[in-house]
Order: structure tokens, then sequence, then C-alpha cells
């Protein structure tokens, strides 16, 4: 038998050629990558700078040993794009090859890390500008949450963005960092000195233990690199090679400027000032204080901006993918009118305002918590690709990827200890502490959502479906027209039907009989004596009591407001009947709206 496949129509076509291309991948995935050489150099002058002049000469053999480890992640990250050609992200790729706990450790290191980066990619950017406008840093905090409140809205409007859109940014900010590299380097003396209060007054002595400590804040500069392998079907066909090859780009830029400008630090003998960014010294030192100065700092502002912006993209989407797995409440999986996991930009928003308000916006109290989560889930990635090559005998060059995924699991892993070891009184038993309840969390929730499975059955073929006697019951707080359309919907429901008025305690029972017999609608009427200033609870009394095994439907009519404000003027009462009911078993509550003129 012959199958003839149908020919991609225009549709299918102009979606590949609008896939990434190198140059959009690394503008569309990596802003967050190459925007963390605002923050981790930074982060390795203000430990190294408590030695003084000779712990600040240990910058450059520190930034080295971060970009081997940076190869080494490259490298490993090519061999996860080739193995999860449908995203290799390290929730898919634990989830594949380790089980499900280490899945969960994974997705919690990740939200860690989407949380974080949005925090420091703004409080970075904050500082960026307040250190080209000094007067702005009595309001930083305010800086920044009007920042996050922006990129916020905006993701919730659902404006959606093209990675091509953020090449010229992208390019301006590396264009910026390399000029001040090189102008750097060619000068015998800096253009313009910062001065002001040294931002590390501690005095320690150069050795391993200040040097770990430098080394495992600086590998903050190292988050992002993960990103193109979560999205290499998002790429233009061949997807896996232009995916590679936008990976080992991002890794050879990034290498680049970390190295060009702790030669700059070392070269100009750059001591951390309070209030002022560690890249906006350098960019004084090389470019003076003129236009290239503040070029370099508006474009860092708007690179972080973006950068935080790509978390947007990414965890409200882990956290559908994590819904769809019942590891998050399902309401995470549910797609606005815009297109847009609502619930997981407000969830992120929420936490990174946490974050930034609990650190006044300082960019450098929160660059020590940002490493941990981030090669809990580089070594969870590493070691799910080493049970991969592991499992498949017969792929070529098998020992060359085992050896290099394993070395990249360990050096990783190594490098998550020492930061956990040398940091964890610095805020890193605060990530942990999180990394376990998320994973708490996430199971409890899979256990929930097991325990309602078991009661849906949907794993077997339900029987045949039959009917049953029910009584449609009508709670009347009044004669009126309302009870009037109430009950002509009742009436058509079923042939047993049954109005009951609780009686309060300020209202005479005595004019509601009359006033219903007067009426005389031809439904027996039920009054229930009040016992807990409620409506709800003397209803549900009297179903649960006289109808016991029997199908109860419940009948709730209001008036539905003509304006959104005045949804406030009800009682509410209905919806605290509806509360109370739809949590009794077989019994069903038919809210009944009538629409005000």
């Amino acid at each position: 038998m012959t199958t003839v496949l149908p020919s991609p129509g225009p549709g299918d076509v102009s979606a590949a050629r609008r896939g990434l291309t190198v140059p959009t991948g690394l503008s569309g995935l990596s802003l967050d990558a190459m925007a963390s050489v605002s923050y981790g150099p930074e982060a390795i002058v203000l430990v190294l700078a408590a030695a003084g002049s000779a712990g600040l000469g240990m910058t450059l053999p520190v930034t080295l040993a971060i970009t081997a480890l940076l190869a080494v992640l490259i490298a490993s990250y090519r061999q996860v794009i080739a193995a999860f050609p449908n995203g290799g992200g390290a929730y898919a790729v634990a989830k594949a090859q380790l089980g499900d706990r280490a899945a969960l450790v994974a997705a919690a290191s990740l939200i860690v890390d989407y949380v974080l980066n949005v925090a420091v990619s703004i409080a970075a950017g904050v500082a960026a500008l307040t250190s080209a406008f000094p007067a702005l840093h009595n309001y930083t905090v305010w800086l920044c949450l009007a920042v996050l409140i922006g990129i916020t809205a905006v993701n919730l409007l659902g404006i959606t963005h093209s990675a091509r859109a953020f090449m010229v940014p992208t390019i301006v900010f590396v264009a910026g960092i390399c000029t001040v590299i090189v102008a750097g380097l060619l000068r015998a003396e800096p253009a313009s000195v910062t001065t002001g209060a040294a931002a590390v007054t501690d005095v320690q002595t150069v050795g391993v233990l200040l040097l770990l400590k430098a080394f495992s804040s600086g590998c903050a500069a190292l988050t992002g690199v993960e990103a193109i392998a979560n999205a290499v079907p998002d790429f233009r066909s061949p997807g896996i090679r232009r995916a590679q090859r936008a990976e080992v780009a991002l890794g050879a830029l990034l290498g680049t400027m970390l190295i060009g400008l702790a030669l700059l630090i070392e070269k100009f003998a750059l001591h951390p000032v309070a209030g002022t960014t560690v890249l906006s010294q350098l960019t004084e030192a090389a470019l003076g204080h003129g236009v290239g100065y503040y070029i370099v700092q508006f474009a860092t502002v708007v690179l972080l901006a973006l950068a935080a912006n790509t978390s947007y993209g990414g965890l409200p989407t882990l956290a559908r993918l994590l819904a769809d797995d019942n590891c998050l409440p399902h309401r995470f999986a549910v797609n606005s009118p815009r297109r847009v996991y609502r619930h997981g930009v407000l969830a992120l928003g929420i936490c990174a305002a946490v974050l930034l308000i609990g650190s006044s916006g300082n960019m450098n109290a929160l660059v020590p918590l940002f490493a941990i989560g981030v090669f809990v889930g580089f070594t969870l990635a590493q070691a799910g690709m080493v049970r991969h090559w592991w499992a498949t005998p017969h792929a070529p060059r098998r020992r060359l990827r085992l050896a290099l995924n394993g070395f990249g699991a360990a050096a990783t892993g190594a490098a998550a200890v020492v930061t956990m070891a040398v940091k964890f009184q610095e805020g890193a038993w605060l990530i942990i502490v999180v990394l376990a309840a998320l994973v708490f969390g996430m199971r409890r929730v899979r256990r929930a959502y097991r325990l309602i499975g078991a009661q849906r059955r949907a794993d077997a073929v339900p029987p045949a479906p039959r009917g049953r006697d029910a009584v449609v019951v009508v709670p009347a707080a009044e004669v009126s027209g309302l009870t009037c359309e109430a009950l002509s919907a009742a009436l058509s429901l079923g042939s047993e039907v049954v109005a009951v008025h609780v009686c309060l305690d300020d209202e005479r029972a005595e004019e509601f009989t009359a006033a219903w017999e007067n009426w005389h609608p031809e439904v027996p009427l039920v009054l229930l004596p009040d016992h807990d200033a409620t409506v709800a609870g003397p209803v549900a009394h009297y179903l649960r009591q006289t109808f016991p095994d029997r199908r109860k439907i419940v009948v709730v009519a209001e008036v539905d407001p003509p304006t959104g404000w005045d949804r406030v003027l009800p009682s509410h009462r209905s919806d605290e009947l509806e509360r109370t009911l739809r949590r009794m078993s077989d019994t069903i509550v038919c809210h009944l709206r009538v629409q005000a003129v």
C-alpha cells in the first residue's frame, strides 16, 4: 500500500521560514545569558575586594575558571540539543531518564531560576540606571516595581514579541561591551575615574575559601545557557544544526565578554564603589563620561528589561507542562482569550515583587542566590544525558558523548555543592528550603489529582447512563417575579418541586406565609428555622435529612447587576448558598441569572 503525504500548504512553508536562525535565536533566547555580564563580574569583584589589591588580582583566574565551566556546559548542551530535538530542558531530560522525583527537582530549580532571573535582571537594570543618574538612587525599589509592573502588564495583555525585534538592542549591547573592552585595553590609563565610598569594608586574606566564594558568585553569569536547548523546535530547519550553532555562538560571545571585562578590572585596578556598578565604572574608564557612556548604560538597562521578559515566556509554559502532568493546579494550563497563561504570568510577577521588596532592589543581595537553582538544573540535565547515552549502546561516538556529559555532570554538581556550602549563610539555605517546598507541594498536588482521577474513573469504560428520581428545590427569599422565574425553571426540570424559605431572626414568617398563600403558585412551601444566621446551613440540613438517597436539584436565582461595581450591592446570600451546596454529593446547583435592564 502506498501512502501519499500531502504537500505542505503556504501556511506551513511560511511558518518554517519564520523559524529562528542563529542571530534571531541568540537575540530571542539568550538575552538573560548575555545580560549576565552586567552583574557576573561585579559579583566576583565584590568578593575579591575584601582581600584588597591582592584579591582583585585574582579576578582573571576566577573568570577563566568560570569560562572553562561555560565551555563544558556549551559542549554538553550541544548533546542535549541532538538527543532531545523536541526541547531538551532539564525537566524533560530528567523526566525521560531519571524518574519523576528528579524531574520535580529539575522543575523546581527552573521555577526558582525564572523568578530570580526576573528579579536580578530588573535590579541590575535599575542599578545601571541609578549609576548614570545618582539622583534616582533613593527610588530604587519603586523603579524596580514600576519596571516589573510594566513587564507583567504587557505580558498579561498578550502583546507578542518577535526575536527579530530583539536583535537591535542585543547588537547595540554586545557592540557596546566590545567597544568598552577594546577601548579600555588600548588605553594606557583610565579616561575617567569613579569616586565614592567603598562598597566592601571587610578585610580578608586571599585563600581557597575566598576564591571558592568568588567562583560561586561569578557563576551567576552562566544562567541562561540552557535556553536554546529548551526551544529547539522553534528553529528553522535544520533545527538541530542551527540550535547547536547558536549555542556555540552564545558561548563564544559570553566567554569573550567575561574575559575582556576581567582584563579591564585588573588593568584599571578597579575597586567596587557604593551606588555605582562595576560595568558603569569600566565603561567610564574606557569611554569617559560622554555619549558613549550613556549609550552603553541605556543599552544595558534595555537588555536587562528584555532579559527579564524572557522568563515570562518560559515560566508560564513550564507551569502549563507541570499542570498537564498534574503537578500544578490545572488553572495554570488555562489560556486566556489573549492566548496568555495569565496565572503563570501573575505568579511570576508576584514572586519577583516579593524578592525585589525583600532585597530593597539590591542586585548584589540577589545574585548569590541565583547560581544554586541554575546548577541544580545543569547537573540533572547532564546526569540525564549520561543515562541516555548509557542506554543507547549503538549511538555514534557514544563513549566521547558519555564522557563529555559525565564530566559536565560532575563539574556542575561540584559547583552546586560548593555554591551551597559557601553561600549557605548568605541565603543559600533559603533556596534549598524553597526547592524542597516546591517539590513537596508538587507531589501533594499530583497525589490529590490521583485521588480525583480515581473518583472520575476515567481509565475504564463507564456503564450506560440512566436517569434517577430527582427532586427540585427552590430557595425563596420573597414572593416576587424573580421567585416566579425560579419556580418556572424548576418545573421545567422535574415534576416534583419544593420551595423552601429560611425564617431569619429579623423577619416574620406569618407575613411570608400569607403572601405565598395569596399568590398560590401550586408549589408546596417548607419553612426552615434559622439555627446559624445563614441561609445555606438550614437548606443543606433540610436536603440531607429529607432526601438522603435522592438526587437533589437546587435552583438558585438572582438578578445580575447592570454594571461591574454594582456587584458589591447584593447580599450575596446566593453565593453563600452555592458554595455550601456544591460540597454535597448527589446535589446539582443551577444558578439562574436574570439580567437587569
